[in-house]
Order: C-alpha cells, then structure tokens, then sequence
C-alpha cells in the first residue's frame, strides 16, 4: 500500500495530494550541472505547465523522472513511491500508473495506430487480442480519432494525429498521471487549441494529473491550472499566470510581459 504526501493549500486550508514530489534532484554530465537541488510538487488532478530557457534542463528533469536519466542526488517520490527504493515489482506498478508522450509523438513507425497503441498492453497485461483492439479502439475514440486511423501507420498521418495517436498510447492503461513533452509543438494555432481542450476534457473526465513540459503560451494560460519556471538549475518561480506576471526575474519577466506575450498579460489582468 502507499501513501500520498499531502500538502496544505494556505489559502483554503485544505489538503492536497501530491502526486510526484521532487525534493533536492541534482543532474550532471561529468562537469557540467544541469539541475541543482531542484524541488518540485505536482498535485492531484491539476495541470502543471512546466516552462524554462531552451537547454534550462526542462527534458533532462522529465526524463530523470521517468528513470531514463540518473540523477546525483535527492529523492523522486512518485505515486507514493520513493523511486531509489522500490523494487521492480514496485517500480513496474508505478510504471503502470504513468503515461508519457515524447516530443514529436515518438510513435513506431513499422507498427499501426492500433499496434503502437497496444504496446503498454502487451508489456504489462496478458489480454487477448480482440480485447486489446477493443480497447485500443475506444482510446482513440478518447481522443478524437476516427476508427479508420487504426489500421494506419505513422507516416500516413498528419502532426495532429500523431500527437493524438500518441496521447492515446499514453492512455491506454488508464494512467493516474500523464507526462506530456512539448505535445503542442509543430502543431497550427488551431490544432494546438484543440489538443489543450482535450487534455482538459481528459482530466476531468478521467481524473488525471497532468505534468506538460511546453512553451506554448497559450497552453499555459488556457489549459494550465498552475505553471513552474525553470532557471537556474532550479525552480524560480511556480503558481498561476498572476503570480509568473508580479515575478521580477528577468527571465520570468521577458517571457510572461514580453511582445509575444501581450494576450496573456491582457487576459490575466481581466
């Protein structure tokens, strides 16, 4: 059984559950630090818009997470589970409890839709063919797919499809929280709109926790409950839009008050 660390919200003195907590994560390559002493909360049922300069270490922190970068030091608690200490059989149900979707969707190019949707299937379940293609078949109804992308493969799809074919894989054990890299990334303004309101209508009707390493501003302002600046080798700053708006690091200040950042500032300020 595990337990979740709980987190007292000071405005409503409720308490929350914390999901993943990172405390002191420290990543190098030989010399050169990429994160130090980095702590992060991400809580139940919200939607955490991570953010930072390109090469800040936003993927390095995602995939150190995720166990495919080891870290120096610090602890990772995800789902209950200290990470450093559980045993495979612990770590393969965490596992179990995750989705991710890679940049670009990452998809396998010699599977179909269907099949690439199947592989958390097959790696951890033992389900009978026609019930995993039942199964597949009702993710990507999830996630706006008609039926007759399954029997297709990557290349016959366009980027949006892509991205939704790979949130579906993501979906396909029912994750307690999904990790989202750059999902917007390569989209149209449209198309990535869309797939920010189907990450919404996701979480709500599935209960999900969302971590989204973007820099779409957009997406932070209209799919984001809560946002966490990277800089620094640390988190600078984390809360709402508000908050990354009253924030005087330079940094945080050129991104969120900048040119490019006129419809955020608007929106924020009612």
């Amino acid at each position: 059984m595990t337990v979740l660390t709980e987190s007292r919200n000071i405005e409503t003195g409720t308490e929350r559950d914390v999901l993943l907590s990172v405390r002191d994560a420290t990543v190098a390559f030989g010399e050169s630090v990429i994160l130090d002493k980095l702590s992060l909360d991400v809580y139940r049922g919200e939607i955490l818009g991570f953010v930072g300069a390109s090469g800040s270490g936003k993927s390095v922190l995602l995939r150190t997470i995720l166990g495919l970068v080891r870290k120096q030091g610090g602890t990772i608690r995800l789902l209950g589970q200290d990470l450093d200490k559980a045993s495979d059989e612990q770590r393969m149900r965490v596992d179990m409890r995750q989705g991710v979707l890679f940049q670009h969707g990452a998809l396998f190019s010699a599977l179909t839709v269907l099949e690439n949707i199947q592989v958390p299937m097959r790696e951890y379940l033992d389900l009978p063919r026609k019930l995993m293609d039942e199964l597949a078949l009702l993710k990507l109804e999830l996630v706006g797919l008609p039926p007759d992308a399954a029997p297709k493969f990557p290349s016959e799809l366009s980027g949006g499809m892509i991205k939704r074919a790979a949130l579906a894989r993501a979906l396909a054990l029912d994750p307690d929280i999904v990790f989202l890299d750059e999902p917007t990334s390569g989209l149209d303004p449209i198309g990535a709109a869309e797939f920010d309101e189907l990450v919404g209508k996701l979480r709500d009707t599935m209960g999900l926790t969302v971590y989204m390493v973007t820099h779409d501003l957009d997406s932070l302002l209209t799919a984001c409950d809560r946002i966490a600046v990277l800089g620094g080798k640390r988190v600078l700053v984390e809360g709402t839009v508000d908050d990354m708006l009253k924030c005087d690091d330079p940094w945080v200040k050129a991104y969120f008050r900048g040119k490019r950042a006129r419809q955020i500032d608007r929106s924020a300020r009612g």
